[in-house]
């Protein structure tokens, strides 16, 4: 996020581990920064309307499942658009190497 765009994504991608060396999460946190200044004058940011979203593949990552979702596309409703656009960027990201 910038100072001209609040709206951000933190993207994170656990695994493979030992356990299981074909598991592969991705973390998804959509928010808003939102920069001020406290008590003191100093400034302070801090994320608001944060929602994690975490997809899962059990495949080394060539394919993923996601839980619950909402409407991330901004159409009203929710529905398979909404969760094919959140796996999309889940396998982009585990698909990354070397960010």
């Amino acid at each position: 996020m910038s100072f001209f765009n609040r709206r951000g994504i933190f993207l994170q991608k656990l695994g493979p581990t030992i356990v299981d060396p074909n598991e592969v999460l991705v973390s998804m946190q959509f928010a808003l920064k939102e920069s001020s200044l406290d008590a003191n004058d100093v400034p302070t940011e801090r994320l608001l309307d944060s929602v994690i979203y975490t997809a899962s593949s059990y495949d080394g990552g060539r394919s993923f499942s996601i839980g619950h979702a909402r409407d991330v596309d901004g159409d009203g409703d929710i529905d398979g658009n909404d969760k094919a656009k959140l796996l999309a960027l889940a396998k982009a990201y585990a698909d990354i190497v070397k960010p």
